[in-house]
């Protein structure tokens, strides 16, 4: 079936515009638990985690999955601020039957959305959401006065996911004497965060973690990491983390300022598990991952395969090969051996165990791998223009055709729409003899020229 409002990762959008209002999310509430109690093999009611991150709209929107999931007859229990990764294990703790996260993401706190986890803190499958889209067409129905599903909050869900990003470092691993500068983008990671990392003995200074409701991802956290990069500087840290609002992205930064994205991550963490023979397979990656990742992966004898763009499509290609390590460039990575679903917190604490391990820095570490000059370009679009014609335009095929042409076989164009923002992206790989970042441009002022018709 056509889906109406589900992308691929949940539903997104701005504030007060449909669907991100909430009559909508109240009926989605009630829609998710109508499905969820058809499929529960409870005898009591289904069971439902509630988490968001910190735009003041995750009040708002708390309130109304938790009125449409009680009028189904779902018990809630609410978690309040917590990372997306941290609603993915807390369900599974709970043996909830789902967990919901709202959250936009990395986006301004203008956007919100909704998305879900089954119980084992995964991604819904397709066949669900359209179960869920279409009870949305349903009349809303109230279950019986007894019936009605209960709410409670719970207190302590911050200290319980704080000692699981903890247990997935050695037990005797301790981070003393590493000075780390951390940007927690003023979202969800802002309480979790600075405690995970100063519990295992690191010296933390502070970015971003003073939420408003207002503030989240502004000039911060991992879509922003110049602040970042130069604290790590003036205050001679070892290295920088920054996080987007709701903890499932993570990007670093050397002690020279140099950015180590997630492409970088894999690598690092790819390899140091595939010495120590515990990668269990190869690594998934994405169409927009280096080439320079490839290369380094295929000459340590790694199988890398690449995924369209998009966690969910990164978690499917891991299950299908029955691989554990996958993830975006963006920083998003899924350690499969240790979480369910990405998270930013737990893959810096995979490079710091391997810093501590090899006694090395992060640069040091690094050393070595090299990757082709990329440049990615957003260009954002018109209200009222859709992507797929916009790509699909004949001076805009010819702008692509003209750069392919130019870079031959030592470089490739990647053209896509961002699934959760009105975007498209123009991306620009080639050898280091290119000027990828004109070339990029090129490209992005053709399809810019093409809105103004």
């Amino acid at each position: 079936m056509t889906r109406r409002y589900f992308g691929t990762d949940g539903i997104r959008g701005t504030v007060g515009e449909p669907p991100i209002t909430a009559d909508f999310v109240l009926k989605l509430g009630w829609a998710m638990g109508r499905v969820l109690s058809r499929h529960t093999g409870r005898k009591s009611r289904a069971k439902v985690l509630i988490g968001k991150d910190t735009r003041i709209s995750g009040y708002m929107f708390e309130s109304a999955l938790e009125a449409g999931l009680s009028a189904a007859g779902v018990d809630v229990s609410l978690l309040g601020p917590m990372p997306t990764p941290g609603i993915a294990y807390l369900t599974r703790t709970f043996r909830a039957d789902a967990g919901i996260v709202i959250s936009a993401s990395h986006n301004p706190f203008q956007d919100n959305g909704i998305k879900f986890f089954s119980a084992e803190g995964v991604k819904l499958a397709d066949a669900v959401e359209e179960e869920i889209e279409a009870e949305l067409e349903q009349p809303l129905t109230t279950v019986a006065p007894a019936a009605l599903g209960k709410a409670l909050r719970i207190s302590d869900a911050a200290g319980r996911y704080i000692e699981f990003c903890k247990s997935t470092v050695p037990d005797r691993l301790t981070l003393e004497g590493l000075k780390v500068v951390l940007d927690c983008a003023h979202g969800a990671t802002y309480h979790i965060a600075p405690s995970v990392l100063r519990e295992l003995g690191a010296d933390v200074s502070l970015l971003g973690a003073d939420p408003d409701g207002l503030n989240i991802n502004k000039d911060v956290g991992s879509t922003h990491p110049d602040a970042m990069r130069a604290a790590v500087i003036e205050r001679g840290a070892d290295l920088g983390m920054a996080l987007d609002g709701d903890g499932d992205r993570v990007i670093l930064v050397d002690a020279q300022g140099h950015e180590v994205d997630g492409d970088d991550i894999l690598y690092l963490i790819a390899r140091d598990r595939n010495m120590r023979d515990m990668l269990g397979g190869g690594v998934v990656g994405t169409l927009m991952s280096n080439f320079g990742l490839a290369a380094a992966l295929e000459g340590l004898g790694i199988p890398f395969e690449r995924a369209k763009v998009g966690d969910r499509y990164v978690m499917e290609r891991l299950a299908a090969n029955g691989w554990q390590l996958g993830g975006e460039s963006s920083g998003h990575i899924v350690c499969g051996h240790v979480q369910s679903t990405g998270d930013g917190i737990v893959s810096a604490l995979q490079v710091l165990a391997i810093m501590v391990r090899e006694s090395s820095s992060l640069s040091g570490l690094l050393k070595g791998f090299e990757k082709a000059p990329q440049a990615l370009v957003n260009v954002r679009l018109a209200p009222g223009v859709v992507n797929a014609t916009l790509m699909d335009n004949e001076q805009v095929r010819h702008a692509v055709a003209s750069v392919e042409a130019e870079l031959g076989d030592e470089g490739r164009v990647l053209l896509r729409p961002s699934g959760t923002e009105p975007l498209i992206r123009v991306m620009v790989e080639g050898r280091p003899h290119f000027d990828v970042d004109a070339l990029a441009k090129r490209i992005a002022d053709d399809i810019e020229g093409q809105m103004l018709r």
